[in-house]
């Protein structure tokens, strides 16, 4: 097995507030705030393990840095599914990769458990812990407690509020999208007040049950890539087979971009382009031509879907390699004016700067493999910042045998392109896990402080930064 499973293996144990001790450097000055990660914690229950990484019950890291030094916790969101198998000691939902126990006439039309395990969005009174498929939790800023499900003042049950809201750093409002099932499929979008309390809504009618993980803001338009996946909804909705194994990768239906103007949320074009896959997008933007610029990590077909599946395992088969790109549209009809690989190398999870959502920027950090890693073997074992205007990558090696997080990016002041990058990093040598602080500016620089945390922190996918 390869030594990042060990991270996965056993459950993830949670623990209350504590000190950090500094493993080396020192905390910067101007670093105070949050960092918060959510991600899988648990991946068996009663001798029985998830059907996919992503059907792990969220947890969620909190590691406050004050004056007085760090001190984190790590918790499990206690949603309604969490606490009943957590007392049966055993699965009983149906989820992304897995089937209920028992035979369908039994389970048919069970709802999917809620796994809050996917991303956070830090508010001014909340933490909302987020997932694809339903409303999210809120949970206490401080000590993670959890609080309800909240529907954010507006939200219908079958109204899903999705992982990936993106804030308009200019007015503070937050958009976010979901999909329901019922007489037919629909994309809702969403405006939220800094609150987080829905203002405005609006829904879209989609061809049958698509797959559709994050969007983009880009100046003036909300842009999503929809994949040429198509969902068997039959047998999913009998309980006869998972989610994951009900969808189809059909490459000859080709990808279609959707484009909507984000202030009314209403629809202002569509069009078809060639077949890609892509999780995530680093940003957007409108060019000076009128023209909508976005970068995002592209795969050339589905088979990270059988990659991810697989890290449950912890012995991953399949090989699936991401890679940076850069697509040039026009707005008004769709279509893909320019599309260009900007690197090479295997990556995900970007990110940029949080005030420059939606704006043109210069540096997008992002997770990367380490040079000549077996992509069918091994996940992300280093961060990278990516200069777009110098074509330059910079990259944090961790060494061998250490898996970092998705990077954060903390600038130094309001609107500063200078700043921090953290990451939480698993260390195989030694089976624990720290918080890494580097310099934006020295990425490829040994860190400028790591912090010890108690326990194992399982490898995850998303997290905020709450300045203080």
């Amino acid at each position: 097995m390869a030594t990042w499973s060990q991270a996965i293996a056993k459950p993830a144990q949670e623990f209350p507030l504590k000190p950090l001790p500094i493993l080396s450097g020192e905390i910067p000055d101007g670093l105070k705030g949050t960092l918060y990660r959510n991600g899988p914690g648990r991946l068996e229950r009663g001798n029985q393990k998830v059907g996919h990484w992503f059907d792990g019950d969220g947890g969620i890291l909190a590691v406050h840095l004050t004056k007085e030094g760090g001190e984190a916790t790590y918790r499990y969101v206690q949603t309604e599914g969490y606490k009943k198998e957590a007392e049966a000691n055993g699965f009983l939902y149906p989820n992304y990769g897995m089937t209920v126990p028992g035979p369908f006439w039994k389970t048919w039309g069970k709802k999917v458990k809620n796994a809050a395990n996917t991303s956070v969005l830090a508010l001014h009174t909340k933490l909302l812990a987020l997932w694809e498929g339903g409303n999210p939790y809120a949970l206490d800023l401080y000590n993670l407690e959890t609080k309800r499900l909240d529907n954010l003042s507006n939200l219908k049950e079958k109204q899903p509020f999705s992982a990936h809201p993106k804030i308009d750093p200019k007015t503070g409002n937050i958009y976010n999208f979901g999909i329901s099932l019922g007489a037919k499929v629909t994309l809702h979008l969403y405006k939220s007040n800094s609150t987080g309390k829905v203002i405005q809504k609006s829904d879209y009618p989609l061809e049958g049950l698509r797959l559709v993980h994050d969007f983009v803001l880009a100046g003036s338009y909300l842009i999503f890539f929809v994949p040429p996946i198509r969902i068997k909804i039959l047998p999913t909705a009998l309980g006869l087979c998972s989610l994951t194994d009900a969808m189809e990768w059909k490459p000859e239906l080709g990808t279609d971009i959707l484009i909507f103007d984000r202030d009314s949320l209403s629809f202002v074009s569509r069009a078809k382009a060639d077949a890609w896959f892509q999780w995530h997008y680093s940003n957007g933007y409108v060019n000076q031509q009128g023209n909508i610029i976005i970068e995002f990590v592209r795969y050339a077909d589905f088979a990270t879907n059988q990659n991810l599946k697989e890290v449950a395992t912890g012995n991953i088969k399949t090989p699936a390699k991401g890679t940076l790109w850069e697509i040039e549209i026009d707005p008004k009809t769709a279509k893909v004016i320019r599309e260009e690989q900007l690197l090479d190398r295997g990556s995900d999870f970007p990110i940029v700067p949080s005030h420059q959502t939606g704006q043109n920027w210069r540096y997008t950090y992002l997770s990367v493999h380490r040079d000549k890693a077996d992509l069918s073997k091994e996940i992300f074992g280093a961060i990278a910042r990516y200069d777009r205007q110098l074509n330059k990558i910079t990259v944090a090696d961790m060494g061998d045998n250490r898996y970092p997080s998705e990077p954060i990016f903390v600038p130094h002041r309001p609107n500063s392109q200078q700043g921090w990058v953290l990451t939480v990093v698993y260390d195989g040598n030694t089976h624990r896990s720290e918080l890494r602080i580097y310099d934006s500016e020295g990425l490829d620089n040994s860190p400028i402080c790591r912090l010890g945390l108690p326990n194992v922190i399982p490898i995850g996918f998303h997290g905020t930064w709450k300045q203080a």
